[in-house]
């Protein structure tokens, strides 16, 4: 009984060693194939097979569950087209409602922003004299203020002069307009839209009463135009003050209000703003010339036809020229009625053409001469700029448009221009890549010369 038992003992630990040596001998195996598949396999001896057992009884088959189609991304079933007038809305609305708050600020201090522009054009205006009497030594306070002072006594001594010639024409005016109602309504008699005596009696009768029932909205209008005049006198007194201190110290503003925009947009808004300058001031210097040229062909065309206050009306053409289009059929207008009702009809017609024979030339000759090719812009830009600062901000809205117009087309040419020379340079473009729905991919042009 010992004996089997030591017997089994020994077996056993054969047993154990030989499973430790095949247990060895299969580490070398596996570090030999993670080492060398391809030798390892040539020389690591074949497995023994298993044994073949009876296949596995198969289990009774389940039905497959049904397939879920994946959902596409949202962005990709919108139509392309569909996607772009999504984002270009977007900044639409932004962009209108951007204006609709500018336009709300700029109403509510529209006196300030009318003074600030008006003083720019007359800057732009009277600059060229200041550089000119720095040129010839004076100091640049010195040149600011003789500048200034006859740029002021100019204006004033116009204004002045219009007044006076109003103010000593009005007697004569007045006769002559009540002679020439007279005549018109004996030409109305005689004309063949039977229109009766009694007719225009009535008419002239309702007048009367009109006026005389609504005096006190015409005493309301009256106080209007008190609180009207004093705001005029402010703004000219503002518009006067910025002048002197753009004339003086506009350098340096412009440096200051440079440091505002940021770094990366710098470089152009500095090149563009010279520009805009040239352009403003060759706009205001071509309108000037233009505008006196109007006004004395069509003043002596007036005066030689003898209708009465023939200068006034000449300095009324010469300002209303700072309108342009609107401007100049406005001032014609008016001579032309000035010399209906005082000189009669044939008279009217010569200055409608004398009117109508300047305005060609000045459209056709003088202003594609004068102005050039920096401040042209289109009529239909012109109208549409002319009727939305006349509803804005009225006569000065109106004034301002046009230039404000040529100077962002100049702005904007500009700044196109120099966004394509930086890409032609290897600069890239300025601010984020695209992105959204509508990104397409950017390829740089280095890329693009490697394929």
């Amino acid at each position: 009984m010992a004996k089997r038992e030591g017997w089994l003992g020994r077996l056993g630990n054969k047993l154990n060693r030989m499973e430790a040596r095949l247990n060895e001998r299969r580490a070398e195996v596996e570090a030999e194939t993670i080492g060398d598949p391809r030798g390892a396999a040539a020389s690591a001896p074949a497995e023994p097979e298993p044994p073949a057992t009876a296949p596995p009884v198969a289990d009774p088959p389940h039905p497959a569950p049904p397939a879920v189609p994946e959902r596409p991304d949202p962005a990709s079933v919108v139509p392309w087209g569909m996607r772009v007038a999504a984002e270009a809305s977007w900044r639409l609305l932004l962009l209108a409602g951007m204006l609709w708050v500018l336009m709300k600020v700029i109403s509510e201090v529209r006196l300030v922003v009318l003074a600030f522009a008006a003083a720019m054009l007359v800057t732009a205006m009277l600059q060229p004299f200041v550089v000119r009497l720095r040129r010839l030594g004076l100091p640049r306070g010195l040149a600011t203020a003789v500048t200034a002072i006859l740029g002021f006594v100019v204006i004033g001594l116009v204004g002045w002069f219009v007044v006076w010639q109003v103010m000593e024409n009005l007697d004569d005016l007045s006769d002559r307009v009540r002679d020439g109602i007279n005549e018109l309504k004996l030409w109305a008699l005689d004309s063949p839209f039977h229109v009766t005596e009694k007719q225009i009696n009535d008419i002239a009768k309702n007048l009367s009463e009109t006026i005389g029932t609504n005096t006190e909205q015409i005493t309301s209008a009256g106080l209007q135009g008190v609180t009207v005049l004093v705001e005029v006198l402010t703004g000219i007194l503002l518009a006067m003050f910025s002048t002197l201190f753009l004339l003086y110290d506009g350098k340096r503003i412009w440096n200051w209000a440079l440091g505002l925009v940021p770094s990366a947009a710098r470089a152009g808004v500095a090149g563009a703003g010279p520009r805009a300058w040239r352009t403003l001031t060759a706009y205001v210097r071509g309108t000037v010339i233009v505008a006196l040229i109007d006004a004395i062909f069509i003043g002596l065309g007036i005066y030689f036809l003898d209708v009465p206050m023939a200068v006034p009306l000449a300095v009324f053409i010469f300002l209303f020229a700072f309108i342009p289009l609107v401007g100049a059929v406005v001032s014609g207008a008016l001579a032309v009625v000035v010399a209906l009702v005082t000189q009669g009809v044939f008279t009217a017609l010569m200055v409608l053409l004398v009117v109508l024979a300047v305005q060609q030339i000045e459209g056709h000759v003088l202003q594609p001469f004068i102005l050039g090719r920096a401040v042209r812009v289109h009529p239909l830009a012109v109208v549409l700029a002319v009727a939305a600062g006349g509803m804005i901000a009225g006569i000065g809205g109106a004034v301002v448009a046009v230039p404000l117009v040529a100077v962002t087309n100049t702005v904007v040419g500009y700044l196109r221009a120099y966004s394509r020379e930086q890409l032609r340079h290897g600069a890239g473009m300025v601010g984020p890549a695209p992105h959204g729905s509508t990104a397409l991919g950017v390829v740089p042009d280095s890329e693009d010369r490697k394929s």
